[in-house]
């Protein structure tokens, strides 16, 4: 009912075409535990991976891809449990870019998206 938006479109097609499969854990008493959440449900975090080109000397790198999926224009935050001592926005390639260096908040990472913008951010963690 409503909108693809009201109606929760993408997260289903998701939840359909990449389902969760459960792992067991080594203990039945495992705290609950995310790497990455995304504050907006219209930000789709598609993809975390190790950085491309270069990675080898650089395992602390990681990508992460975010998209806007519901045509609008929205300021979304990312968190990630990770410990991430710098982030900066770089190109499809993983190039950083000029100015594209990210202020860490408390409340994670300040993300503005226009219509179907896609992000792609690099995260250095500290080792």
């Amino acid at each position: 009912a409503g909108s693809f938006q009201q109606a929760g479109v993408i997260q289903q097609a998701y939840n359909l075409n990449f389902p969760l499969h459960v792992v067991p854990a080594s203990c039945a008493q495992c705290p609950a535990w995310s790497a990455f959440s995304v504050s907006s449900p219209a930000i789709v975090l598609e993809t975390v991976k190790q950085a491309g080109a270069g990675a080898e000397d650089r395992p602390e790198a990681v990508v992460v891809r975010l998209y806007e999926a519901h045509g609008s224009t929205v300021t979304a935050w990312l968190q990630t449990s990770l410990p991430v001592k710098e982030a900066m926005l770089c190109d499809l390639l993983e190039r950083p870019l000029a100015q594209g260096r990210l202020p860490l908040e408390q409340q994670g990472l300040r993300l503005s998206f226009t219509p179907f913008r896609v992000l792609s951010v690099l995260l250095l963690r500290s080792c």
